[in-house]
């Protein structure tokens, strides 16, 4: 698939802007490009993902669901305004786009069987990554912002996807893995659960041999965000050689995230 034929006019809803920083959706075949770009620099060159041999000639990290989805930018317009400036992305993925592929991506891990019965309108979310140079708490602030506007115009109620924890060490992991089983476990109606030729089981620990703020401080920014909007995890990790990473399934109600942004948003939207 080109990158011409993965952008077509995006379902977008402007741009948000803080100082030089903006968030919208890529708008062009050249935008999605610099997305692969990026992407392939942070996973690739950056947290040692095993790139094949197309990844490895076009160094863009690139599949299939790139078509079929909206890709979330952060640009800094003090470099340019258009595929120069991208510092920042995330993977939207929209229940009705998935025709087009036959499932979701985060299925190629998880049981996604309950979600999939969830009444209201779902968004995978993937792929999120953000420059070494631009990993801070504004910019996660402006994907979120993102993310927020997309819900809010889409009417999404549930989304979900996979999470990341560096590294494939389990026994480093199991504090990580044991606390977000114990304290974040989504309630079964809307649990995913690791496909069972992958499922690894987080409950790693005595939950009562771990500190949960020491361990709650240490995870990665992502997640936390997830947890702080009431996200919760499902059953079983999955570990991702190419990718170096250990990834859990995350649950987000998009009550919260529309709550906390609504009136940001309304403002905007004016």
């Amino acid at each position: 698939m080109t990158p011409e034929a993965a952008i077509g006019a995006p379902a977008g809803f402007g741009e948000l802007r803080a100082g030089n920083l903006g968030v919208r959706l890529a708008a062009s075949a050249n935008e999605l490009d610099a997305v692969q770009a990026l992407r392939f620099r942070v996973f690739y060159q950056e947290m040692g993902a095993t790139a094949d041999a197309e990844a490895t000639a076009s160094r863009r990290d690139r599949d299939r669901f790139d078509a079929i989805a909206d890709h979330l930018l952060v640009i800094d317009h003090d470099i340019a305004g258009d595929a120069r400036g991208v510092v920042g992305t995330y993977r939207l993925i929209r229940q009705e786009a998935v025709a087009r592929t036959g499932r979701f991506y985060s299925a190629d891990e998880y049981d996604l069987s309950a979600l999939e019965r969830f009444p209201g309108r779902l968004l995978e979310l993937g792929r999120s990554c953000v420059d070494a140079a631009y990993r801070s708490r504004a910019v996660m602030q402006l994907l979120w912002r993102g993310i927020a506007a997309y819900v809010f115009q889409h009417d999404i109620e549930l989304m979900f996807g996979c999470a990341s924890l560096h590294g494939t060490d389990l026994n480093a992991l199991a504090p990580d893995l044991t606390y977000l089983f114990c304290h974040h476990l989504a309630p079964e109606s809307i649990r995913p659960r690791a496909l069972p030729e992958r499922y690894v089981d987080m409950r790693r620990l005595d939950a009562a041999t771990i500190d949960p703020k020491q361990v709650l401080a240490r995870l990665p920014p992502l997640i936390k965000g997830y947890l702080r909007l009431g996200g919760f995890v499902g059953d079983g990790a999955v570990i991702d050689w190419q990718f170096n990473t250990t990834d859990i399934a995350v649950v987000v109600q998009t009550d919260l995230v529309t709550e906390k942004y609504y009136r940001h948003y309304e403002r905007q939207a004016r």
